[in-house]
């Protein structure tokens, strides 16, 4: 199986390497070493009677290492090479373990009674509510929406967006006849009296212009006169005109009984009836309306709604200091102090969670823990070998040189029941 170059390790990955090196060189030295002792005690036994029990013990030893050796290797590749049956386990059967591994986690962890017993013990909302009350967490709860949200503005497609306007303007504002709605709601104005401020504030700014434009009266009427009509007369005339264009409007503003509000009201009733139900009314208006919105000003319309909505959203996403980031960040602590300090909320809110979490969990459980299999199914073999034994082979390199011990002690073991009963 080949092995991953060292260099396209993580340092991690490197460092683990290196130790797993170094313990398989000290169980291979034990090894190495019970079969040195082996060998002298073997050759030197028949001088000196209690080398038996060394040899007896390294022999334990020798056979315990190889033991395990095989079993640890076996795990990984096939020891030697040699394909042996039940060997190189991990590779062989990679996409059986991730299957396992996935329906332990789906069975054990991914359980509504599990995750909502836990939900239940853990005050989410109160911890929640204390880390959004710190102004630096709710800037940057802040900040990180308005990345999130400037980034989804800028992947929006800016035609596809202009269309959708376009549609919604025609489906909702030109496709609707404007007439009925409009003398509706002016035949609701006018039940309510509230066209009598718009009436005087009308009266008020005609006053208002009356008094600084006297000048504009001048030959209003005296230009229509005769040649003959001596000069005098004519400003005699404009002066009248223009005193009783002024008190006119004055006696409207004095009076709120005024006969020329009786006659704007009617009239307003007037037209609140004929844009409900005269047809030639209805048609005009929409006749005008048509003649407004034709099709290019409607695509006008909504690329400027567009743009001018897009860039004032991204201006105020990118500023921190803009009104719309201050009321967000604003927002975000209020609902901390109150996830903090109103227990009902945080009861309601830690209710709405683990509901939330449980109903996710036994609906979407299998779908989670496939994530696990088809991760594994789509790994390599020989690489999720490496990673495998780079995590955990350190360690199973102790069950060698724990096996060595213990073959070791149990050789002499054997070995001196069998003198003590044998002889």
């Amino acid at each position: 199986m080949a092995r991953t170059p060292t260099a396209l390790l993580s340092p991690a990955d490197r460092a683990r390497r290196r130790a797993l090196r170094r313990m398989k060189a000290i169980a291979l030295g034990a090894l190495l070493l019970l079969a040195v002792v082996f060998v002298f005690a073997f050759l030197f036994q028949e001088r000196f009677g209690w080398l038996a029990y060394v040899r007896a013990a390294t022999e334990g030893g020798m056979v315990g290492a190889l033991a395990d050796w095989f079993a640890v290797t076996a795990l990984f590749r096939h020891p030697l090479g040699l394909p042996i049956p039940h060997t190189a386990i991990i590779p062989t059967r990679k996409d059986e373990i991730g299957r396992t591994l996935g329906e332990f986690v789906e069975t054990n962890f991914l359980s509504g009674t599990v995750v909502r017993t836990k939900l239940e013990s853990t005050s989410i909302a109160a911890r929640l509510g204390r880390w959004l009350a710190e102004p630096r967490n709710a800037e940057r709860v802040a900040a990180e929406g308005s990345a999130m949200a400037s980034g989804v503005l800028r992947a929006l497609s800016d035609a596809d967006v202009q269309e959708l306007i376009e549609d919604l303007a025609r489906e909702h504002l030109i496709a609707p006849e404007w007439g009925p709605p409009a003398g509706g709601w002016l035949t609701r104005v006018l039940d309510a009296g509230a066209q009598r401020g718009a009436v005087d504030l009308a009266v008020d700014s005609v006053v208002s212009w009356l008094d600084a434009n006297q000048a504009a009266f001048a030959g209003l009427v005296s230009r229509r006169l005769p040649s003959w009509v001596p000069h005098l007369a004519h400003r005699f005339v404009d002066d009248t005109v223009y005193r009783e264009a002024v008190g006119f409007a004055r006696a409207v503003q004095a009076d709120p009984d005024h006969p020329a509000r009786h006659a704007i009201d009617g009239y307003l009733l007037r037209l609140a009836d004929r844009l409900q139900h005269d047809p030639a009314m209805i048609g005009r208006v929409e006749d005008a309306k048509s003649a407004m919105f034709d099709s290019p000003r409607v695509r006008e319309l909504a690329a400027r709604t567009w743009e001018t909505a897009k860039s004032g959203l991204l201006a105020s996403l990118a500023d921190p200091g803009s009104g719309l980031r201050q009321r967000a960040r604003a927002a975000l602590i209020d609902i901390g102090d109150r996830l903090t300090t109103e227990a009902a909320l945080a009861r309601r809110v830690d209710g709405w969670v683990t509901d939330a979490a449980v109903f996710a969990v036994d609906r979407y459980r299998h779908d989670i823990a496939s994530i696990i299999t088809d991760t594994v199914e789509r790994w390599d073999a020989a690489e999720t070998t490496e990673k495998i034994e780079l995590m955990v082979g350190r360690d199973l390199q102790y069950i060698r040189l724990n096996g060595t011990v213990i073959g070791a002690l149990a050789g002499v073991a054997i070995y001196t029941v069998a003198q003590l009963v044998l002889g």
